[in-house]
């Protein structure tokens, strides 16, 4: 099932509203969705380089609204929908955990796990159970999903189809660690 959506998302790349259905599918990836928008951001960044961090800005505009969207399902629904989708990602068991640490960091966690690519739909439903402060919720997401996509479009931009592999392999991983280097930095500021 995941690879007829990953390749029913992808063809979605080159089809006449591409640019609408870039907005929809981030919108829905923060929400509920299992692909990401990078699916599509990839290839139709490298069909027209120019008009990468236009995507970009469609990716981030997307992935933020669907975040509020996800927010409500953890506000509203958490019984009904929201508890249904984070068993389907696996994360029910870690749930709790999730919880717990929104009580210290909520929008370091909602930052964080923004800018790599953890099923950001997690935090975004984990952040409505926990009520976390809505603009805070906004900023955070704000802050981190800009980065995540124009990064990629940039990339994409400057190198054009060399990057791609790289992108694909190890974006995750560079993103990773820069983001476990930047809160060690933090937690050790506010510790020392």
């Amino acid at each position: 099932m995941l690879t007829r959506l990953y390749n029913w998302t992808m063809g979605l790349s080159a089809h006449p509203f591409a640019e609408r259905w870039l907005a929809f599918i981030a919108f829905v990836e923060s929400s509920f969705f299992p692909i990401p928008p990078d699916v599509m951001l990839v290839p139709m960044a490298l069909a027209d380089r120019v008009k990468a961090f236009r995507y970009a800005a469609i990716c981030t505009i997307g992935s933020v609204i669907g975040a509020f969207f996800g927010y409500l399902i953890g506000y509203f629904l958490w019984e009904t929908i929201g508890q249904q989708i984070i068993e389907f990602y696996g994360y029910a068991d870690q749930f709790e955990t999730f919880k717990l640490g929104f009580v210290e960091w909520g929008s370091w966690l909602v930052f964080v796990f923004g800018l790599t690519f953890f099923p950001f739909k997690v935090i975004t439903i984990a952040s409505g159970v926990m009520a976390l402060d809505p603009i805070t919720f906004g900023l955070a997401s704000i802050a981190s999903r800009t980065p995540r996509f124009f990064i990629e479009a940039a990339l994409i931009w400057r190198f054009g189809d060399p990057i791609r592999r790289f992108i694909e392999k190890r974006l995750t991983m560079v993103v990773s660690i820069t983001v476990l280097l930047t809160v060690g930095g933090f937690i050790a500021i506010k510790f020392l």
